[in-house]
């Protein structure tokens, strides 16, 4: 499940939020962790060669990052860049289940619904009880070098592992990563991981990683903003089983009279490396779609470490075509822009993105150079 740290790659931020396990964790948060002393080097040791494969919880996730809170979207719109908005915004509440590589589920709880991602093999699917709408999808298969036979490029689960494999990608020299007071997670103890970054060109303040005393997997991330109190974001496991779950749970049926959509799902390269990788992981998925069309080609990276700006080429993004992104956008010179107290998005009228955790003035200056 985890790979070696310097292929960690960006996963797409997801949501959750359970008021028993809340004051469960909470209560057992009061209870003082001993454990032996590691440094900052032996907790990232322990991170990259942590090698859970199966696993059950209920996550939670807390997001103050500014924006306006967006209607709830079912999972046809997964790929747009609205949906990925939604899930920035408010709390929410999730279970996920993993098995494998090519074995995932994750329900997403809203207050009258449920919304689902199996994924079981090649096949993936996306179901909304809310309105009893599907969307079903084969996923490309791709082959690792030097490694007999191939497998499915699995989409990114929004757990803690995959977010910190984005953010500890960010450490640059300039970054200080030092070891807190141990904390309990989900009833586990946990080394408590801070990344401080030291760029000014950055909004991110810190970065602290709850990382499970036994088995290396993080257990929750939280993120602070410059000039904010509260923490800008955090995804954290509530609950938390490391055995194996029942096979049925990645087997999906569509319930009787549901809507049925297919999705195109053509072969796609993978995605270009990011800030502290030497190349790309075969075994992720290239960039997700945004509304308009695929990324392509001629993706560039600017500046490093913290302070990274990815850009996408013309015709990536279609601005004005989903209300939802224009809800959460602002009209600047040349497009719309999505500002938050973490990372900023440039989406320009010719379909160029650009996006990185600095603030928008960084992102127009990359956009000017190209």
């Amino acid at each position: 499940m985890m790979r070696v740290w310097q292929r960690w790659l960006p996963a797409a931020v997801v949501p959750l939020a359970l008021a028993a396990a809340t004051l469960t964790a909470s209560l057992q948060a009061g209870a003082a962790v001993t454990l032996p002393e590691k440094s900052a080097a032996e907790v990232l040791a322990m991170i990259g060669t942590s090698d859970v494969r199966a696993l059950s919880g209920t996550l939670e996730q807390h997001s103050e990052l500014g924006l306006p809170e967006l209607p709830r979207t079912g999972p046809t719109a997964v790929p747009g860049a609205a949906s990925v908005l939604e899930l920035l915004t408010g709390s929410r509440t999730a279970r996920v289940y993993l098995d494998g590589p090519d074995k995932a589920r994750l329900q997403l709880m809203d207050q009258l619904a449920e919304r689902d991602v199996v994924l079981n093999g090649r096949e993936l699917w996306l179901y909304n009880s809310a309105d009893n709408s599907a969307a079903h999808a084969k996923l490309p298969v791709t082959k690792l070098p030097g490694a007999p036979g191939s497998k499915p490029a699995r989409p990114a689960m929004p757990t803690p592992e995959e977010l910190a494999q984005h953010l500890l990608a960010a450490i640059d020299p300039g970054t200080e990563v030092t070891v807190g007071q141990p904390s309990r997670v989900a009833g586990r103890s946990a080394y408590h991981l801070v990344l401080d970054p030291r760029s000014s060109e950055t909004l991110v303040d810190s970065v602290a990683i709850d990382v499970d005393s036994e088995t290396g997997l993080p257990l929750g991330v939280e993120l602070r903003a410059r000039g904010q109190a509260e923490p800008a974001f955090k995804l954290a496991f509530t609950e938390l089983s490391l055995a194996v779950s029942d096979a049925g749970l990645f087997s999906f049926v569509p319930p009787p009279g549901a809507t049925v959509k297919e999705l195109a799902s053509p072969a796609k390269p993978a995605a270009p490396p990011m800030p502290g990788t030497k190349r790309a992981d075969p075994a992720m998925p290239p960039l997700p779609e945004l509304p308009g069309g695929p990324a392509a080609g001629g993706i560039t990276v600017s500046g490093s470490g913290w302070d990274t700006v990815i850009g996408l080429p013309p015709g990536t993004a279609a601005p004005g075509t989903d209300p939802l992104l224009a809800q959460a956008t602002q009209a600047v010179p040349g497009g719309r822009a999505v500002s938050t107290a973490l990372a900023t998005v440039l989406l320009l009228d010719d379909g160029r993105v650009y996006a990185g955790l600095v603030p928008l003035e960084r992102l127009q200056s990359a956009a000017m150079t190209r």
